[in-house]
């Protein structure tokens, strides 16, 4: 097991280096270097984006039926392929099928990731090691985008193409960990699992997850708006923001996962890590009132609640998308969990945009509560339920054929 684990993190390391390049500096590279407009590459990104929900999906279905390895391999190999083709991008259909390509295999390695994770190891150990992948994503993205910052201090159309070209290199690189992973074995006996998409508990539990995942494009998105538009906090508050959001994740992560020992305790931590979002939409909104010291104390609050939040009901969901899985179909089940993510982040731009910044208090006070009624429906779903493991064990010692 130490072994996959080790390897998982190499690649991570690798790959998250090369996100955290290519977010510095994507915007302005398309925009400067390739000459598109900003509501083109909004455009393509958006259909990719969506590209990436069935991509999802499908990560799990070619997980299940080739194993999390080769779909791995496979997929790092065509990102890759990608970012040396945006490097080669001249007009807007070619960067939108680059994006779609690019957007669309990130997603589904995100899927293969998780259902190798959810077959190769078992109760608190897969939450744990789940966690500190993040932490190591978190740090490694934070990483590349101060190297970024080297090609966006320069400024010049070969400073670009060398900080794309580079993290094209760090994500082939991150192949020579993946290799290392053992194959997982898929069972031909469990082909006759339970469908995911016919299991309206999972389902729902998806759904009001992938409402909560909105949090995510609040902080990256709707924070630097909000911040920018509408308080007189410099800036440059933005950035250490962000450094703190990387700094809690980073030192709280794991800790969080001993929150989640059973599926009630991981539904009562999601539900909790609501609570803490809207006491983080209400600090948010005040920050708009005060002077600039009140204003840059409250975001602090703000942020500091917004990442707690994050942490604990990332704790929760993440003990819920695999306890409540059928492990005949691991891959089906994590690509229909990823898949709810991906749906959840694509729509949360505009749903970010109508409500905290398009409608200011009243707006995050809706959008507060639409994530403590999510985390409540996802609390009141999972109380006293067992894990699908469990239950199928009592069907079977009381004589009750499972269904």
């Amino acid at each position: 097991m130490k072994t996959i684990e080790r390897a998982l993190m190499w690649a991570t390391v690798a790959g998250s280096t090369s996100k955290g390049l290519m977010y510095s500096v994507s915007a302005l590279f398309f925009t400067t270097v390739v000459g598109l407009s900003p509501a083109t590459v909004g455009a393509g990104l958006t259909v990719a984006g969506f590209v990436g929900v069935l991509t999802s999906y499908l990560g799990g279905r070619l997980s299940d039926r080739f194993g999390p390895r080769r779909v791995l391999l496979g997929v790092v190999v065509t990102q890759a392929g990608a970012l040396v083709a945006y490097a080669m991008t001249r007009n807007a259909v070619m960067f939108v099928l680059v994006a779609c390509v690019a957007v669309g295999a990130e997603s589904m390695l995100r899927t293969a990731r998780v259902t190798l994770v959810a077959r190769a190891f078992t109760g608190a150990g897969r939450i744990a090691v789940r966690a500190r992948l993040r932490v190591v994503d978190n740090v490694s993205i934070a990483a590349g985008s101060g190297a970024a910052a080297v090609a966006l201090a320069v400024g010049t159309r070969p400073a670009y193409l060398t900080a794309v070209l580079s993290a094209a290199a760090l994500t082939l690189s991150s192949t020579v960990a993946l290799r290392r992973l053992p194959d997982v074995a898929v069972d031909v006996a469990e082909k006759s699992g339970a469908a995911p998409l016919r299991d309206r508990r999972y389902l729902s539990v998806v759904a009001l997850h992938s409402v909560i995942a909105i949090q995510f494009v609040l902080l990256t998105v709707g924070m630097p708006l909000w911040v920018a538009g509408h308080t007189t906090a410099p800036h440059a508050t933005v950035a250490l923001l962000l450094v703190l959001n990387t700094l809690l994740v980073t030192f709280f992560q794991v800790r969080a996962t001993r929150l989640v020992t059973d599926v009630p305790s991981a539904g009562r931590a999601v539900r909790n890590g609501t609570v803490l979002l809207l006491v983080a939409c209400v600090a948010y909104a005040a920050a708009g009132y005060p002077g600039t010291w009140a204003a840059v104390g409250l975001l602090v609050v703000a942020v500091a609640a917004h990442t707690f939040g994050e942490i604990v009901s990332e704790a929760g969901g993440w003990e819920l998308a695999f306890e409540l899985a059928d492990p005949a179909n691991t891959g089906a089940y994590q690509g229909v969990s990823q898949a709810g993510m991906a749906i959840g982040r694509a729509f949360a731009p505009i749903v970010v945009a109508s409500t905290a910044i398009g409608l200011g208090l009243p707006g995050w006070l809706l959008l507060g509560g639409v994530f403590v009624a999510a985390g409540t429906g996802t609390r009141l779903i999972t109380q006293g339920s067992r894990t699908r493991a469990n239950r199928s064990s009592s069907a079977s010692s009381s004589g009750v054929s499972r269904i």
